[in-house]
């Protein structure tokens, strides 16, 4: 259980010298990447990492990373779906682009110890509001692969699915439109 209150934790962005000693959101290749190779991700620039810390001690309680991303015509079966979506979306014909600027959230791990104390909903809400209220270079959508498992959660805060066709045994696209936080 965790044992000092929530209000103490703070987002903080990670860089590549600092180390995660001991996280476990139970699953193993996640931790594994949050512990061996988050790191490496960040030293050149293909994501960037976050953790929900308390300063004071270092404890993390949850993390995660992001990376650019695209909402694009080849997310979609065909052209007539992905015409769809823009028209969902509202983009008027002179915004009627390929492809759509995103941020994916490639990984999202939250500490087991800290299980059912909604830090993952925070966690979305601080990412959603970080795109949508300080957007410094034109974001529309957030993204993430959703495991199975976790399509529950993501329904929740607001996700759809990206392609309602989409088949992967393991993951489901989905996004959150950052544009309904900020009409």
């Amino acid at each position: 259980m965790v044992q000092e209150g929530i209000e103490k934790y703070r987002f903080i962005r990670l860089n590549e010298n600092n180390v995660v000693e001991s996280f476990d959101c139970g699953d193993q290749d996640l931790n594994d990447f949050i512990l061996n190779r988050s790191a490496a991700y960040q030293k050149y620039l293909l994501s960037v990492s976050y953790a929900f810390a308390n300063p004071d001690n270092g404890k993390i309680l949850a993390y995660c990373s992001l990376a650019n991303d695209k909402v694009a015509v080849t997310d979609f079966k065909d052209k007539t779906e992905f015409n769809r979506f823009r028209r969902h979306h509202g983009f008027p014909n002179a915004k009627r682009l390929k492809s759509y600027p995103a941020v994916k959230l490639c990984r999202l791990g939250v500490d087991t110890s800290a299980k059912g104390k909604q830090i993952g909903t925070r966690i979305l809400n601080y990412i959603k509001s970080m795109y949508a209220m300080e957007n410094k270079a034109g974001c529309r959508f957030l993204t993430v692969d959703a495991y199975l498992g976790a399509i529950p959660f993501y329904i929740k805060n607001d996700f759809q699915f990206m392609n309602a066709e989409d088949t992967d045994p393991h993951t489901r696209m989905m996004y959150f439109d950052l544009k309904d936080i900020v009409d």
